[in-house]
């Protein structure tokens, strides 16, 4: 008999009267039963993150990153656990499921570190001119208010700690929601913050239903909302609450440049290596998995032979398998649309090189080339394991290729010449230009978040806690300066 997992409501655990069950997309067998919140329990919660922002706004330091570090550390002493439960409930295979462990402890440490170094504050003089003499101007920042964190099922656990982290290291109180598909990761983070001396309050972990979201999202007690999924859901949030901060981390099409100078036999089995690797991980349900490969002519021929190798050296199946790179989708229905897409394109004249065929929740890791720029697969996110190349010649053509989309998340360069790769972060349209690798690097520490239809605001611990906050100022008045 499998037990009903509680949420966390205001810090305390809690049950509602219905549940769900979160199932494995690998097997279909049933990994837990989640409880749901009523109304009345989502209106507890907000009303107490409400009551409590002034008090943990003024949380000292120390105890906010005492709380961080805590659970970083539970993290690490768990890290087998967690990864398990992230495989089972998202089909991610294990040694991609520890390695997301592994950063979410990274991700709460660097946030006990800002927690720190936060809200120094900065001191302006103001007397440089005759009107502001005696005056020092001492500016700094404080929160919002409480934030709405709205997590999505690729990285259940780790896009959670990138909403959670920041708002304990600046004292914003946080009601995070985790996926449907996917909650059990986000209620595990429930357990460790319910360990530390946090105030009651300061934080929910509540699986609320998706149709129930719209009023969560209206409540004028919750002014940040970050949110973390699709461009059509991400936008339509932004529509509905325009006088609201959103942080909205959306989708992409991530592009992979080989450019001429990249052309030893060295270079290409590296670039076809992480293409292939990177275009598979997590089965393509990464905002920054490769997508698109734009080659130059000149290294074309030899690169997509490597290519197509190296995909085809995936090894696919059980995610609980140590030896498994790419697992199932999140669901039947996603590799059923990742097939559509593919008989598409097919269908247009591309040509298939690899892959191509669906079993359930599987889809074989696919490399197509020749697609027409009209298809779906060469205009939206394929949020699975394809990949298209494409030959151009020369930089300014390449360049020019990735910027011919409607995403602008990250863009992988493979240059050894420094000028190009100075070029490229100045004219390629993307938020992150990652040299010598693919599109699909990502540190936690850094800033990371997109541009045109990639979304608005930037993740990465330090840069969320300015998300999170607004910058005030004082003036002193007759000073001798």
């Amino acid at each position: 008999m499998t037990s009903t997992h509680a949420f966390w409501l205001a810090g305390r655990q809690a049950t509602g009267e219905d549940a769900f069950d979160v199932t494995s997309p690998w097997d279909g067998r049933l990994v837990g039963k989640v409880s749901i919140p009523t109304d009345a329990q989502v209106e507890e919660a907000v009303a107490a993150a409400y009551a409590v922002e002034n008090e943990f706004a003024a949380t000292p330091a120390h105890v906010r990153a005492a709380a961080l570090d805590h659970v970083s550390k539970r993290l690490v002493e768990r890290t087998e656990e967690i990864a398990q439960l992230i495989s089972a409930e998202n089909g991610k295979p294990i040694k991609w499921a520890r390695g997301e462990v592994g950063r979410a402890v990274s991700v709460f440490r660097f946030a006990a570190e800002e927690a720190r170094r936060f809200n120094g504050g900065e001191a302006q003089r103001l007397d440089t001119d005759a009107g502001g003499t005696g005056r020092l101007a001492l500016t700094r920042r404080f929160p919002r208010g409480t934030i709405l964190g709205i997590a999505p099922f690729n990285f259940p656990l780790n896009l959670c700690a990138h909403k959670v982290a920041p708002a304990i290291a600046v004292g914003a109180p946080i009601i995070l929601k985790p996926a449907p598909a996917t909650p059990l990761s986000g209620l595990i983070l429930g357990e460790l913050l319910a360990e530390t001396d946090l105030p009651a309050g300061s934080w929910s972990v509540l699986p609320v239903a998706n149709d129930k979201m719209p009023a969560l999202v209206q409540d004028e007690r919750l002014p940040v909302i970050s949110f973390t999924g699709s461009e059509k859901v991400g936008y339509a949030i932004m529509d509905s609450v325009p006088r609201k901060h959103c942080t909205l981390e959306l989708g992409g099409n991530g592009a992979a440049v080989v450019l001429a100078d990249w052309a030893s036999d060295q270079d290409l089995d590296w670039a076809a290596t992480r293409i292939a690797t990177f275009s598979n991980y997590q089965a393509g349900q990464s905002c920054i998995s490769v997508q698109r490969v734009i080659a130059d002519a000149s290294v074309y021929e030899r690169l997509v032979p490597k290519i197509v190798a190296a995909v085809e050296s995936q090894v696919t199946g059980d995610p609980n398998d140590a030896g498994t790179d790419v697992g199932p989708l999140v669901n039947e229905d996603a590799a059923k649309r990742v097939e559509s897409w593919v008989e598409e394109a097919v269908k247009a004249g591309a040509t298939l090189l690899t892959g191509g065929k669906r079993d359930g929740a599987s889809y074989a890791p696919t490399v197509l080339a020749d697609v027409p720029a009209d298809t779906t697969i060469s205009c939206e996110e394929v949020f699975g394991p394809v990949l298209t190349v494409r030959k151009v010649e020369g930089e300014a053509e390449a360049f020019a290729a990735v910027n011919d989309s409607k995403f602008g998340l990250q863009a992988g360069v493979f240059t050894h010449d420094l000028q190009t790769a100075f070029r490229a972060h100045r004219e390629l349209e993307v938020g992150g230009v990652i040299v010598g690798d693919v599109p699909s690097y990502r540190a936690d520490q850094m800033p990371y978040g997109g541009v045109k239809q990639s979304g608005v605001g930037r993740e990465g611990v330090r840069y969320a806690m300015d998300d999170y906050t607004y910058e005030r100022v004082m003036v002193f008045t007759g000073l001798a300066l």
